[in-house]
């Protein structure tokens, strides 16, 4: 568990007889709530198929769209104002930023007539319209622990724009200073040189955090959860089968976590099979929680993918 260190976050309590968990989708169609992902978001999923098994309520479905296209699906929680998890494919990149892109909001979130992209941030007055739904930049103007952490990194997107549509708040999490830039970004840079050399396909990501309760407070109100861990797993079935041995075992999947913590921060590589059953004992998934459809076995291969590294 997180150790709080200032007054900017207390313990939030969280009710055990709240309803099932509401599921909610907005998409490219005039922000339409619909059941399923549409056809251009499911893209973004292996076998275009979400994570199962997550049982919490607030959680909704953003197709993430930027100058008209979508760009990656996030899963978000309108009550801790955090997503869940950020959901894409990756692009091979040499790990540059795009650091001129103002941050943005996700109209979809507190209106059904808003527009269907992320916009920049208006004026403070017309931010509170709608920050009961999500994160506003006021929201970590007083940290002086954390700072925004993105889910999807702009490190792992090649094209300006999907570079420029991971700035919006629904893809960031406070993140201690200390793992954000040092052993996080670190993982980052491990699995973008990977997947830039072995990985000959599509590369799907899921980026997500499990979090404790506790919250970054402005004006004395609960306004972000904080993550205890962060957690991520890649799914690539074509790959270089004559790459290194330490390398080719990290195929099709593999995957990681860290605790978001100033010390004891080091990002742990796992299966994908273990960082389930660890996200099974730290958050609320059901026991059918999966991350990628079919454990990421690779289509026709008749293959399951193996529980455990062989060394």
């Amino acid at each position: 568990m997180h150790r709080g260190r200032t007054t900017h976050f207390i313990m939030a309590v969280y009710g055990t007889d709240q309803a099932l968990i509401c599921l909610l989708i907005f998409t490219l169609a005039g922000a339409e709530v619909q059941d399923s992902l549409s056809p251009e978001c499911k893209q973004f999923v292996y076998m275009g198929t979400l994570p199962r098994g997550l049982e919490e309520q607030f959680f909704k479905k953003i197709c993430q769209v930027y100058k008209g296209r979508p760009r990656f699906v996030t899963l978000y929680d309108t009550f801790s104002h955090i997503p869940v998890y950020s959901a894409y494919t990756f692009k091979r990149s040499d790990g540059s930023k795009k650091v001129d892109v103002p941050w943005m909001y996700e109209p979809q979130l507190s209106t059904a007539s808003g527009s269907r992209e992320m916009e920049q941030f208006p004026s403070e007055n017309v931010q509170k319209s709608f920050e009961d739904a999500q994160a506003v930049l006021d929201d970590y103007s007083d940290s002086v622990i954390f700072e925004r952490g993105q889910l999807n990194p702009d490190e792992h997107q090649a094209h300006p724009d999907d570079k420029a549509a991971t700035y919006t708040l629904t893809n960031v999490v406070p993140q201690v200073r200390e793992f954000n830039i040092g052993s996080w970004k670190h993982h980052q840079h491990i699995i973008r040189r990977r997947l830039n050399n072995y990985c000959r396909g599509t590369a799907y990501v899921v980026t997500g955090v499990t979090t404790s309760g506790l919250t970054i407070r402005r004006h004395n109100i609960n306004r972000l959860g904080i993550p205890t861990y962060l957690w991520s797993a890649y799914c690539c079935t074509n790959f270089d089968h004559n790459a290194p041995y330490s390398e080719r075992s990290k195929f099709p999947a593999f995957a990681a976590h860290g605790l978001n913590d100033k010390e004891n921060n080091k990002v742990q590589e796992m299966t994908v099979q273990q960082l389930e059953d660890f996200l099974k004992r730290e958050t609320y998934v059901r026991s059918s929680f999966q991350v990628f459809y079919d454990n990421c076995a690779p289509p026709n291969s008749g293959l399951p993918m193996p529980s455990v590294l062989q060394n």
